[in-house]
This record gives structure tokens, sequence and C-alpha cells, in this order.
């Protein structure tokens, strides 16, 4: 959601000119195009090897330096655009009666995907695929065995789209790949099993979490590819307008008090939950947080994972947490009585409190605490803030095109002509994959509970009634959401996705 550095990248016909082990291990990779030859080399070239890279290919056209982390991006695209449909022909072309055990053999945990010697069909296939969902961009692999066909698609800035379509007789050999990589039982067909693996793509990390499901055709799997640079997000990055952020670092500033992030699945909770214990660790507090599963790995803060087989639950590792004399506590989820409960108890004895609740908006978090079972008293002296966010797809920089706002937009938005300029539509082209969209960023509104507020709470008052009080002098959502269409950055369509506007059927678009 911040700010994307576009480096400049040679586009070569054939990534594979030089061995990708040679091109890691030297800092030198040579690419073809229409012009020639060109070298490329990072600051640790290994220069003695340029004369024998010039023997082998003969004459340069270019020579180009790039820095550490310029080199290990070129490097990594260039050298996960393997063609798919030449592994997916190659796979399928293969005996289908070959020994499981020979195409499982050498697996490694971590393995570099793109340093692998196994040639494997198999193995292969599944480490191309792997490598186009990360050069995507992707956040999720399924792979759906259905009778006449196994499907691969990919979530990419939240919407599905398909990847491949296999022979079913290759779904029992991926399925059992990427059981073995993530220590998975492979002969357990009958039930559903959690896993997660790690792997690397050109020298960059990625923390991968497997599920499998048995369906009628066979296992369904879902891979969730976490960047572990994700983790390193800050508040400011999140897209947060300046006003709101001022207000949010307020409430984080308090010594204790429950601060509550809802939205759906999917909505980017834990990415803010984790961009705030970020702004928190200023190695002053002992931050703990009790998750499920822990995402990412946060420095200098105390994880731990919930684990239901043996009883460790969210209420159960936050009553264990609070004997560990935390200043700062997060929990993945309020989803029971008891887990709210002890959050509030952990409030009023002193402690900060971070949670998430699965709720459509910042003001329906209280009623959902009650419903749980939690007296209003307790709520109005404990709740600090409230944030509800919800994820829309951005506009392709590239390609997206000025509308001429309709008096039908005009009104949709609640804005003069001169305010609507700016609006634009989705076209698509080659760098948005003829989507018109590229990447995401955020919508939101924050409830910051002063007096008049508590006020509320203690009374019982209804959902109107706080949000009126709440939003009077504030933005919700969708106000959030129509400053980011007038502002070209994303559309009336993406922000009726996910936020109440009024019927957009009439607004010219």
């Amino acid at each position: 959601m911040g700010n994307e550095k576009k480096i400049e990248m040679p586009s070569y016909r054939d990534p594979h000119l030089l061995p990708y082990s040679f091109a890691k291990a030297n800092s030198i990779l040579i690419g073809e195009d229409d012009n020639g030859y060109t070298l490329c080399m990072g600051p640790d070239a290994n220069r003695n090897m340029i004369p024998e890279v010039l023997r082998v290919f003969g004459s340069i056209e270019e020579i180009k330096e790039f820095s550490a982390e310029e080199y290990g991006e070129i490097l990594s695209t260039i050298y996960s655009t393997r063609n798919l449909q030449d592994d997916i022909d190659t796979s399928t072309e293969e005996k289908q009666d070959e020994d499981l055990d020979s195409i499982l053999e050498g697996v490694e945990r971590s393995a570099d995907l793109l340093g692998g010697d196994d040639d494997a069909p198999v193995i292969r296939l599944l480490n191309s695929l792997l490598s186009e969902s990360v050069r995507s961009g992707a956040s999720d692999i399924h792979l759906e065995p259905f009778e006449d066909s196994v499907k691969i698609r990919i979530r990419i800035d939240g919407v599905l789209t398909e990847l491949a379509s296999l022979s079913p007789k290759l779904a029992p050999y991926l399925v059992s790949r990427i059981k073995v990589m993530a220590r998975l039982d492979i002969a357990e067909k009958r039930t559903p099993q959690d896993g997660r693996l790690s792997l690397t793509l050109g020298g960059k990390a990625y923390d991968v979490r497997v599920s499998t499901l048995p369906i009628r055709y066979g296992e369904r799997v879902v891979m969730r590819l976490l960047d572990t640079d994700s983790a390193k997000i800050k508040l400011s990055d999140l897209g947060i307008d300046s006003k709101t952020l001022k207000r949010l670092h307020g409430a984080l500033a308090e010594p204790n008090g429950i601060i509550l992030v809802t939205g759906p699945t999917g909505s980017g909770k834990t990415t803010t939950l984790y961009a705030a214990l970020t702004y928190l660790n200023d190695q002053s507090r002992n931050i703990m947080t009790v998750e499920d599963p822990v995402e990412y790995a946060l420095p200098g803060i105390s994880q731990t994972q919930v684990n239901s087989k043996v009883g460790m639950t969210f209420a159960s590792g936050l009553r264990s947490i609070l004997r560990q004399d935390p200043d700062v506590v997060m929990v993945g989820e309020i989803r029971d009585m008891e887990t709210a409960e002890m959050a509030v108890q952990a409030s009023l004895t002193g402690h900060l409190v971070l949670s998430t609740v699965h709720t459509n908006s910042a003001v329906s978090a209280i009623t959902r605490l009650v419903d749980m079972g939690i007296e209003r008293y307790l709520l109005a002296s404990s709740v600090n803030a409230i944030l509800a966010q919800r994820l829309v797809r951005k506009l392709c920089n590239n390609c997206k095109t000025e509308i001429e706002p309709t008096e039908a937009f005009l009104a949709q938005m609640n804005v003069d002509i001169e305010n609507a300029k700016m609006a634009c539509r989705p076209v698509g082209c080659v760098d948005c994959k003829n989507t018109g969209y590229r990447g995401r960023t955020a919508i939101y509104e924050l409830i910051t509970v002063t007096d008049d507020f508590r006020v509320l709470i203690q009374e019982g008052a209804s959902e109107q009634k706080m949000a009126a009080l709440a939003f009077m002098n504030n933005s919700t959502m969708a106000d959030n959401g129509r400053e980011l269409i007038l502002s070209g950055i994303t559309t009336i369509e993406e922000v009726m996705r996910v936020s109440k506007l009024k019927d957009s059927s009439d607004a010219g678009l």
C-alpha cells in the first residue's frame, strides 16, 4: 500500500543464457534483446569472470551496473519467467505410473526455487507455478481438483484469476509434493491439514501457509504467500489520511485500554496491527502477542501461537501472557466471551490491548461485544478506539483514463464538476494484465471514544446515534472512498464493493 519503487529492467527474450547459480554467485547475468547482448552487474560482481563471459558470448552491446537491491530484483524477475506452458505440457506428457517417491526425492524445505537442479516434471511444474504467482504479486494460490481437470487459480489484489488448467491425473502428484514441502502427512487424505513452509525466490524470502481440504475429487489446497518484508511496514505507509493517522497515534499513546481493528477476512487487519506494534516497539515496552497463526516474525516482540489441540486458546494464552509482565498485548481475534472478558480485564489493570473483531463497521464492534456478554459499563471504561477498514484495488497508473463526469456521478459523489475532474476509469494494459487495476490501498474510519461517546455506550444508545456522534467531524469509510475516487486512485465500483455508497447503476460509468 506504500509507494512502489520502479526499476528499469532489461526486457530479455531468453532469461537462461547463464545458469542461475552462476548469476547469483558472481552477480553477473547476460540477457539478449533485439539490440544484442547486455551484461548486468551487481556491486559484488566477480569481475574476473567477465573475460570468460565475453569469450563465450562475444561482443556485448551494453554494460549496466545496479545496486544490490536492484540486482536482486532483476535476478528474481528475469529468472522466474520460465515458460509456464512448457512445464505444463512436459508434465502432462510424463508417464502417469512414475514412482511418486522418485518425484518427491530430494525435497528441501527452504530450497531456492530458481537454483534447484532437480528437473523432475512435477517439481519443475510446481516451482514454476510458485514463481509465476510470486512474480504476479499473488497473495494466495488455489489448487482445485475437478472431474476433468485440476484448476490453478491465484488471487491478485483480492480477485481470483485462473493461472492454469491441468490434467486431473496430476492432482495427487502436486498435492503430495506440497504436503512433503509443508511437512504434512501425505498418507492422510480424509481430514483437513494445516502447515507452513519457507521458500526463497531470487534470494527473497517468503513464508507460505498451506491448508488442505478433502473434497469430492481429491484434496483442495490453498497456499497463502506471505512476503516477510511486509512485516516491516509502517503506519504511515498504510494510506491512512493525516488527520486519522494523528488520532490513531493519540490512541496508541494511551498507557492502557483497548484498540480494536474491524473488518472482514482479507481486509488487512493483521497488517495494520503489526504496523501498530512496530510503531510501539521502542524497546521500552514488553510487547507480547497471541495469534492464530503467527503470520510474520516481529523482531523484539514475543509472539505465541494458538494451538487448540493442547488447549492453547486465545483466552488461555492471554491469561498466561498477563503473568509475563506485559505493557502491550495483541490478541489476534476476540471471538468469544471468555477472550473478550480477559481483554477487558487486561485493559482495566493497566495494559494496552490491541485486537480484531469481525464486524461491518466501527460502531457495530460495540454491539458485537455486548452480544458476547460484556457489560456496557465495562466497555465504556475500557475501549479507547475502533478502526474499521477495507481494501480497494488501485487503478493502474499506466492505462487509467479520466472520465467525463455525468450528473448522476456528481450527485453520487456530492461534488460539483470542478472537483470531479480527476476521476478515472480502468482500461487495461500489459502492466496490469488487462484488469485496469494494479495494487491495493485501504479506506478507513476511526472512532476515538470520547467522554460523550462513553455515555452513549453506557446508555445503550443505537448504532445510528453513536455513529452520528462519532462521525460528526470525522470521515467515514464512504467519505474516505469518495476522496480516493475523486483523486483518480480507485473507482466507484471498487468502493461500492466494500462500503455502503448509494447505488451507482445510474452513475454513468
